[in-house]
């Protein structure tokens, strides 16, 4: 089964990285460059899982979650971010994210746990 992974991040670098070794593993990945596209794009497609960038200009990844909670959308969203901001990601589990990933990342680890979410392995044993 082809698995959706819908990948937003301002860094184009990041974006094109990471579609590169997920589609390299099989998945099917839609690129948004920001949180107001992503939202424009969640009207179109329900990806299985969005890899979520934090600080975005424009919709950052919190006011994004907080959309996707609003709207009632059942989503699986793994959260990225290159700065420790313990409330921010408490809020973001709160709205219904997994879980995130520090940036820099190893992006063998980041394809390896996409893989284990997308196979139904709980995020409690990443």
């Amino acid at each position: 089964m082809n698995r959706h992974v819908l990948i937003v991040d301002d860094q184009a670098g990041i974006r094109l990285l990471l579609q590169e070794v997920l589609e390299a593993e099989g998945f099917t990945v839609t690129l948004a460059a920001d949180g107001l596209r992503a939202a424009a794009l969640l009207e179109e497609i329900r990806p299985d899982l969005i890899l979520l960038d934090m600080k975005m200009p424009g919709m950052n990844g919190l006011e994004l979650m907080r959309l996707i909670h609003d709207r009632g959308l059942q989503l699986n969203v793994m959260m990225m971010t290159a700065y420790a901001e313990l409330e921010m990601m408490e809020q973001a589990r709160q709205l219904g994210a997994l879980g995130h990933f520090g940036k820099p990342f190893d992006i063998q680890d980041v394809a390896h746990k996409v893989k284990q979410l997308l196979q139904g392995v709980n995020e409690n044993q990443l």
